[in-house]
């Protein structure tokens, strides 16, 4: 590569990394298609190895997503609405806890002289928060004031869908015309890479959102059986966020741990919750993570949390959404790199002296 060539590629690189930046709102959609058509994929090409056609396979395929989807906003969102609203009733006795319990406790142990007093917040939460049940109403109340927010919110929603059927079923032409533009030269390193980053890739995608729902069944499942008023939203918190190995753990153990407490004051039902999680964690560790991911993502939890901090700071919901992504590739380019260097006469040389 010639020097003016590098400088083309180094330009080109900046310019799409500002049109990135400027467009991250418009493509926010596109995006959360492209994952969708990512992992939609290899069952699409599961059912045409089974002799049906490329478009009957993504039409199956795009009508389970989108069952999916209907249950979660006909089933899940209600049942979260009235979660929600059973945890405003409890916050006043929540802050109470902590006036009355941790503040003093607090006070005795740093030797600090006075503690914030929360009733002023107590009495807000009390006024305001009565309505908490109508998440879903609200929200479509507040977006519908606006025309053009409702036209731009309606938009993307049949957006997603739409981009997602069309880049099921053009995802092999697609890949065909990239593979096309890749010179010749250097065409087997980049298929190696290709294939490296897509099993990294499709190890997380597919793996971690198995592991993510598994143990939000079990997180769910586990302090329903205990008795929690809270199961539903805890487990779901606290599956959601285990994408960060312990995270959702340590979320979960605490928000699960002081609800009993709040609820039952008893000293039982914490043993049981800390059952809950601990039954959790051993399968996660023993089963799910071995059986649905592992070896082969290699995402340190500190990588993990700055690709998320790092994404949503550049890039708002669109760099959270693709951080993951990027960081997986990026490992796998280190990796790559670093073998070169292994192999390079630069460390031959330099163990040799």
């Amino acid at each position: 590569m010639t020097e003016s060539q590098k400088w083309l590629l180094l330009a080109a690189s900046a310019l799409c990394g500002l049109l990135l930046y400027a467009l991250a709102p418009v493509l926010v959609p596109f995006a959360a298609a492209t994952l969708l058509a990512y992992i939609g994929n290899p069952l699409v090409e599961r059912l045409t190895a089974w002799r049906l056609s490329r478009t009957l396979a993504v039409v199956m395929v795009f009508l389970v997503l989108l069952l999916l989807a209907t249950w979660l906003l006909l089933v899940l969102v209600p049942l979260l609405e009235r979660q929600l609203a059973l945890l405003a009733t409890k916050l006043p006795a929540l802050l109470d806890w902590l006036q009355h319990r941790v503040l003093p406790w607090l006070q005795g142990y740093l030797g600090q002289a006075g503690t914030p007093d929360l009733g002023v917040l107590k009495g807000y939460m009390t006024e305001h928060w009565q309505s908490a049940g109508g998440v879903a109403a609200q929200l479509l109340a507040s977006v519908s004031r606006s025309g053009l927010a409702l036209l731009g919110w309606l938009a993307n929603l049949l957006l997603v869908p739409l981009v997602t059927f069309y880049l099921l079923r053009d995802w092999q032409p697609l890949l065909a015309r990239l593979h096309e533009l890749v010179p010749r030269r250097v065409e087997p390193e980049v298929v190696k890479l290709t294939q490296a980053v897509d099993e990294v890739l499709g190890a997380f995608f597919r793996g971690q959102l198995l592991v993510m729902l598994a143990l939000s069944t079990v997180y769910i499942a586990g302090l329903w059986l205990v008795g929690l008023d809270l199961a539903l939203l805890i487990g779901l918190l606290a599956g959601l966020v285990s994408f960060v190995p312990y995270l959702g753990l340590i979320i979960g153990v605490l928000a699960a741990g002081i609800a009993a407490a709040l609820q039952f004051q008893e000293f039982m039902p914490l043993l049981y919750v800390l059952a809950v999680f601990g039954v959790a964690q051993m399968l996660e560790s023993m089963v799910l993570t071995p059986w649905l991911l592992g070896e082969r993502i290699g995402l340190h939890p500190v990588a993990v949390i700055f690709a998320v901090m790092a994404g949503g700071q550049l890039f708002g919901f669109l760099g959270v959404l693709l951080a993951l992504p990027v960081a997986a590739v990026v490992v796998v380019l280190l990796r790559y790199a670093h073998q070169r260097y292994l192999d390079s006469r630069l460390y031959s040389a330099a163990n040799r002296g």
